[in-house]
This record gives structure tokens, C-alpha cells and sequence, in this order.
């Protein structure tokens, strides 16, 4: 169990969950407070910029850390909510350069938020995840087909295989699948 734990995979897929987590939760807040008073929002931020369609910038600003904070927490199309939050935070970081020029003060938080983002979005979920429950059952349900197919190909040449032939053109668990299963459906 100790070797499980301290495996690379484990931690890695562990430290990714705890980050996507941990940074969609405080990043969720930030969307809500621009729904909160989206006018105010797109004065303060989206205009100064000379941005067209301000307060519908507003707004997809606000649904795409509302909704990639929600991706990432839940681990589902993970990528995705990852490059929303990575492009609302670009123009927030764009923003503050342009207002503030290089204040640290204001631009450590964004650089955060958009150092995590950007991690997750090159990395992936990791294996605690939906997406990583949704690519499983699609690789089994695919594993699946090419066994049923081997299958085919087995009864319908009418040639019979030796077991180190086959070991050697799929592997034993595929070799044992193959031959369970055509066991069972005669």
C-alpha cells in the first residue's frame, strides 16, 4: 500500500486534483461577484480597454469562471474549463498592465490563477477525474469490439491458433479474453 502511495502516478494524479480543486473554488467567486453587478464590471474593467460589446464580454468573462471553475472542480472536459479560465485571466492580466502597469500587488494573484490554469490545461486532469472515468470505459468498450473482431476472424478462417502464437500477437490477457469469451458463445 506504502508503494502505491508514494508512487509518481499517484502523487502526480493527487497534486492535480488537489489543484484543479483548490483553483476552481476560489476562482468561482470572482465570476459571481461580476454577475453580482455586471454594468459596474464591464465600466471598470471591459471598457477601459476599448473592447467592443462590453457588457456581453461581461458576461462571457463571468460564465467562464463560473463554468471552468466548475470543469475543473469536477474534473469533466477539464481542458476546456481550463483554457476559459486561462483566457479570462490573460485579458485580466492584460488589463492590469495597461491600468497599473507592473504592480505586483495585483498581478500576483492573476499570475496564479493562470500559472495553475495553464498547468492543468497542459498536463490534464489526472486519473482522479470524470474525463479519466470517461476515456476508461471508451478503451474497454473499444477493447471490446477488437475482441469481438478477433473472434470473428477466429471462427470465420476456421483456423485454430497455438497459444504461443497468439500470446505473441496480443498478449496473454487479450489471448485469454479471446478464448473466454468465444468459449462462452458457442
Amino acid at each position: 500500500m506504502l508503494s502505491t502511495i508514494l508512487t509518481k502516478s499517484f502523487s502526480k494524479d493527487t497534486a492535480l486534483l488537489i489543484l484543479r480543486v483548490i483553483t476552481g473554488t476560489v476562482l468561482i467567486h470572482h465570476g459571481f461577484e461580476k454577475l453580482a453587478n455586471i454594468e459596474n464590471f464591464a465600466d471598470a474593467f471591459v471598457r477601459p480597454l476599448h473592447l467592443p460589446f462590453p457588457i456581453f464580454l461581461s458576461y462571457v468573462a463571468a460564465f467562464s469562471e463560473i463554468g471552468g471553475s466548475w470543469l475543473l472542480i469536477l474534473g469533466l472536459a477539464t481542458r476546456f474549463g481550463a483554457l476559459a479560465i486561462v483566457g479570462t485571466i490573460s485579458v485580466a492580466i492584460y488589463h492590469a498592465l495597461v491600468t497599473s502597469g507592473f504592480n505586483i500587488f495585483l498581478l500576483e494573484l492573476l499570475l496564479l490563477y493562470f500559472a495553475s490554469a495553464t498547468s492543468i490545461a497542459l498536463t490534464g486532469p489526472g486519473d482522479f477525474s470524470i474525463d479519466e472515468v470517461i476515456i476508461r470505459v471508451l478503451r474497454s468498450e473499444s477493447d471490446d469490439e477488437d475482441i469481438q473482431e478477433t473472434i470473428k476472424t477466429k471462427t470465420n478462417s476456421g483456423k485454430s491458433m497455438s497459444q504461443e502464437e497468439s500470446t505473441n500477437k496480443g498478449g496473454i490477457f487479450q489471448f485469454l479474453q479471446a478464448n473466454l469469451l468465444s468459449d462462452t458463445s458457442n
